[in-house]
């Protein structure tokens, strides 16, 4: 006779992936991760820095550090090879000339670059040998994680 454990039916476990999981929801839960956790160290003109020329003060949010590296990591994840030159170009902006015409602008290399340095020390990203840098194990098996918690929300 089959007990009642042996009748029902498991329902198959479906892994959740960053790519799942709507962005802004994945890289806040992940930048609180960072936080939380310690290891990234913050550089002490956090504070007072711009993200680019193209700015006119820094970032309000306190915690935009954390912010932005979440959003690097994700965008590594997606996308692999991405180098500070191409993070200059992501997270540049409208440089704006008073009564001239705007131009695009790029964003700062010192950020993206101690960022990434960061994420490597943490070994959430390594240098790939083609170029740029591409997600470790440790870092996908992370960031899926935050996405599995992110997904059940």
């Amino acid at each position: 006779m089959a007990t009642p454990a042996t009748t029902e039916k498991k329902v198959p476990k479906v892994a959740v992936t960053v790519k799942d999981v709507a962005p802004d929801r994945f890289i806040v839960s992940y930048a609180a991760h960072l936080k939380k956790s310690g290891k990234i160290d913050l550089p002490k003109w956090v504070d007072i820095v711009k993200t680019g020329k193209h700015k006119e003060l820094a970032p309000y949010n306190p915690d935009w550090y954390y912010i932005r590296a979440a959003s690097m990591a994700r965008k590594i994840y997606l996308r692999g090879g991405i180098g500070v030159g191409a993070f200059k170009k992501i997270y540049g902006g409208a440089q704006r000339n008073g009564s001239k015409p705007s131009h695009f602008s790029k964003g700062s290399g010192s950020i993206a670059r101690h960022i990434l340095k960061q994420l490597e020390k943490v070994k959430v990203v390594e240098q790939d040998s083609k170029g740029g840098r591409r997600l470790t194990t440790i870092g996908q098996r992370d960031l899926d994680r935050i996405a599995g918690k992110v997904a059940k929300q």
